[in-house]
Formats: structure tokens, C-alpha cells, sequence
């Protein structure tokens, strides 16, 4: 670690000695938001605590019991109390990014910090002439602040590994040295984030990076078969600019063809796919070079996809129910197939569907590849002998694709995006370029399957998915939604 790294780890935000902390532990100034968070939940719990204690006062009136307690003084200071209480939470070591991130050793702490928010509290008591506030009041504070901070993180938490699944974001570093080791330690200290470095990529490797025990991948020639054969979520590039400014274009251009996102510093580099977003994560800004939208309409659209699947499969189980058993009626077997497939960042996941063929349609793909009539590496028979007597129907109606609905609640698939391909024809792509309609979830339905199905060729079915990453808004979202139901049911290109 350099010598400015560890002098900058030894001081709080604000000039506070690290003395409450435990050794070796990484201290950052805390985010803004968990400021914010920290200090309305404190002068929250303090005013209720105090509007508990004086519920005996309602009689009087709401107007008489709010004149009492909205003095201007009090206001002063609850609002002095609440930007204090952060600084106590960070003078006990609870913004240490990884107490954040996982919890850790939290509730001693807490206990501290309420400690000292009890001893703060007391202000209001010693100033009150109407004697609204009591002494006890700042007791009862103390004790109801710590759990309810420990709810706070732990939704926080909770809510965040929902959102983002059980995977950590899988991360390639381009370049050793020590702007890499320094990557490596903000990385490794995401107070929000779990970050896997799965390993570095450099043409000339330097010692620094392979002393935090990284995996050597390869030199920068080889990245683009390695983000082609592994999960990757993001590319940190952390090589000298000037020394080795063709190494990060040829990086970028890798990037922008399979469609892995790159971040690398705030400087200007040349891109065709990749949209820049300056962040400051990291020991300095950085440029992101996005190839999917990553802004607050995503989560607008996380909240579609809940509330649209969650309200579908209320509404549909009585037709599912109806499916399965006409499947199970019709041919022996399961009601169900999963089958596995791509998603997110080439993240494998087993999909689930009504089974339309039979049990060993799988064994039997191998001798009718002969007779495949799209061209390209996706495989498709109009009058496939494997289909069952009621799959025909399903598959024309789309009912087969039914439960993938519940992917779309967990959070592997979405209402809307590139349909989710099987790893047989992902395999056979012929170019690295096409990789990037994985920037994106997959999703139930998408400008294929509103413009033909299987009667578009590989080649159009392909744009139209990059047509979809580089144009995505929420309207084109609800707008693709909106044209499915009809041409659902006119079942054209449907097999």
C-alpha cells in the first residue's frame, strides 16, 4: 500500500482520529445519502420518542399540543441534533465500508453511538421551559435509536442484494501497477458493492497488482476471448495513458464489441458504442463507457418489472393452472422444462417453460440439424416431429412462456429485452460484436417479437435486440408491451 493510502486510511471524515476502529480497517468519509438517511432517522426517532411521552397532552387539542412543541428553538435544534448525529455514528467506526456493506460488529457500536446520542439529547431537556421534554426522553431515545438504525441498514442491505441478485459484480482489471493496486484497494473496500476481481489482463505485467494474489488472464490481445468466455460485469482500465494509450483503445474497442462496460479516467477516448458517465466511486473520477443505460430509469424499471409480473401471475394463475394440466393430460412427462440460458452479462440461469415437446426432445436436437431452416446459429424447424399435440397451440399463443414470469419477479429476466438465447446457439456466434445483446436483461418480449418472430432472419432478429440497447427508454419499454398482446395474437412467425 503506498505511503498516501495509509496516511489518508488513518483520519475520518473531518479530521476525527481513527482511535474507535479496528486495525487494518479501511476509513472513508461516508456517503452523502447515508448521511442524509442517518440524521432523518435520528431527529425521527427523537421527536417520536418525545410525541409518545407526551400523548397525554392530545386532549387539548392538536393545535394547542403542536403550538407547544413548534417553537423555533426546538426546530434549531433538532435540526443541529440531526446533522450530529452522523458524526457520532462515524466517530464509533459505523461508516467503515464494510460494516455498510455486510454488518459486522455492528450492534457494540451502536450501542456506543447511542450512548453518546443520549448525552447530546439531553440538550432538549435542559432547554425546555415547558417541560414537554424530559430527562428520560433522552433515555428512551437511546434505547430506540440502535435498533431502529440496525433495521435501516439491514433493508438497506437487503434491499440492495434483491435488486442485484446473490452475484457479485465479476471485474477484470487491464494493467499491475500501482494505479491498478490502488483500483484494486477501492474496489475490494465498495462500501456498497461486492466486487469479485476475478483477475488483471497486461501485455508486461509489474509486481504490484500479482501481490494482492490476482490471477494473471493474459496480455491486453487477449482480452476480447476472455470477456467472451467468462461473466464479466465491468472493465477497470488502469494503465498509463500516455505510455499505453493504443493498449486502452484496442481495451475500449474489445469492450464496445462484446459489450462489457469499460471505465477508465476522466480523459477523452474515441468510442462508437459507448455512452461516458463520469462517476467518483474510485481514488479519482472516472469515465464509465457504458453500453446499457444505467440511470435512474432503470430502477423505474426494475419497479415495472415487480409490479407487472407480481400482478400477472395473480391474474394468469388460473390459465397457467389450465395450461398444466393439459400438458400433463396430453403427453407423459413434466409440466414444466427448464432449459439453460444466457442471461445478464452472460450469466447462465435455467428457464423455465411449459414443455411443448417431448421428454428427450433435447437427445434428438442432434440428428435434425440438418434439417434447420434459419439461417445463422440459432436453430429452428417449422414442423418439428418433436412437438407435443397441445405444444403446437402453446407455442403459437406464447402461453408456454408463461412461468418465465417469475424470472422476471426474481430479477434474472425482464418484462421487456432480448429474448433469452440457449447456450447451443451463443456458442456458435460468429462474431465477438454480437455478445453485446447481453449488456441488457433478457427479457419476455422485444422488437423481435412484435415484427415477425421466425420470420425475421438471424442477421435483422440480431439489430433489432442492438436497435433495443442503443434506443431504450421507459416509452419504447411500454410501447413494445403495448404491441405485443396483438401481435401475440395474430401468432405471426410464431413455431
Amino acid at each position: 500500500m503506498s505511503e498516501a493510502v495509509q496516511e489518508r486510511d488513518g483520519f475520518l471524515a473531518g479530521g476525527v482520529p481513527a482511535s474507535l476502529s479496528s486495525p487494518g480497517e479501511r476509513l472513508v468519509p461516508p456517503p452523502a445519502g447515508w448521511r442524509v438517511a442517518d440524521a432523518l432517522l435520528g431527529a425521527g426517532v427523537l421527536t417520536a420518542v418525545v410525541v409518545a411521552h407526551n400523548l397525554d397532552r392530545m386532549p387539548l387539542g392538536l393545535e394547542e399540543f403542536l403550538a407547544i412543541r413548534l417553537s423555533l428553538k426546538n426546530v434549531v435544534l433538532l435540526a443541529a441534533f440531526g446533522l450530529a448525529w452522523p458524526s457520532v455514528l462515524s466517530l464509533c467506526g459505523l461508516y467503515a465500508p464494510e460494516r455498510l456493506r455486510e454488518g459486522k460488529g455492528e450492534w457494540p457500536r451502536l450501542a456506543l453511538a447511542s450512548a453518546f446520542g443520549c448525552v447530546l439529547a439531553m440538550a432538549f431537556p435542559l432547554t425546555s421551559r415547558s417541560g414537554a421534554v424530559r430527562p428520560e426522553d433522552a433515555l428512551f431515545f437511546a434505547l430506540a435509536v440502535a435498533p431502529a438504525t440496525a433495521v435501516l441498514r439491514a433493508a438497506v442491505r437487503a434491499g440492495h442484494r434483491a435488486s442485484r441478485g446473490t452475484c457479485r459484480r465479476q471485474i477484470v482489471l487491464v494493467g499491475s501497477g500501482p494505479l491498478a493496486a490502488r483500483v484494486y484497494e477501492e474496489l475490494q473496500s465498495d462500501p456498497l458493492h461486492e466486487n469479485a476481481v476475478i483477475g488483471f489482463v497486461d501485455s508486461e505485467p509489474s509486481p504490484a497488482t500479482p501481490g494482492a494474489g490476482l490471477v494473471h488472464l493474459g496480455g491486453v490481445a487477449d482480452l476480447e476471448r476472455i470477456l467472451m468466455q467468462r461473466v464479466v460485469d465491468d472493465v477497470f482500465i488502469s494503465l498509463p495513458i500516455k505510455s499505453k494509450y493504443d493498449e486502452i483503445q484496442q481495451t475500449l474497442a474489445a469492450c464496445g464489441r462484446v459489450g462489457v462496460p469499460a471505465k477508465y479516467p476522466a480523459d477523452l477516448f474515441r468510442s462508437a458504442l459507448g455512452m461516458p458517465l463520469v462517476t467518483g466511486r474510485l481514488c479519482a473520477p472516472v469515465l464509465s463507457l457504458l453500453l446499457a443505460p444505467d440511470d435512474p430509469r432503470v430502477i423505474v424499471k426494475r419497479g415495472m418489472d415487480i409490479a407487472g409480473a407480481a400482478l400477472s401471475l395473480v391474474l394468469l394463475a388460473p390459465v397457467m393452472l389450465a395450461v398444466a394440466l393439459m400438458v400433463k393430460q396430453t403427453s407423459p412427462g413434466p409440466v414444466f422444462f427448464a432449459h439453460e440460458r444466457y442471461g445478464l452479462m452472460k450469466r447462465k440461469f435455467r428457464m423455465l417453460k411449459f414443455r411443448t415437446m417431448v421428454v428427450d426432445a433435447e437427445q434428438q436436437q442432434a440428428g435434425l440439424e440438418g434439417r434447420n431452416e434459419v439461417a445463422g446459429p440459432v436453430f429452428k424447424i417449422r414442423d418439428d416431429p418433436r412437438i407435443t399435440p397441445i405444444g403446437r397451440f402453446l407455442r403459437r399463443s406464447s402461453l408456454d412462456e408463461l412461468p418465465q414470469l417469475w424470472h422476471v419477479l426474481t430479477g434474472e429476466m425482464s418484462l421487456v429485452g432480448p429474448r433469452p438465447l440457449p447456450l447451443r446457439d451463443v456458442e456458435r456466434f460468429p462474431e465477438p460484436w454480437l455478445m453485446r445483446r447481453f449488456s441488457v436483461k433478457p427479457g419476455l418480449t422485444c422488437l423481435w417479437q412484435i415484427n415477425g418472430r421466425n420470420e425475421v432472419g438471424f442477421d435483422r432478429w440480431i439489430a433489432l435486440d442492438l436497435e433495443y440497447i442503443d434506443r431504450w427508454s421507459l416509452w419504447l419499454d411500454a410501447a413494445i408491451l403495448l404491441r405485443t398482446v396483438p401481435a401475440v395474437l395474430r401468432g405471426r412467425g410464431a413455431a
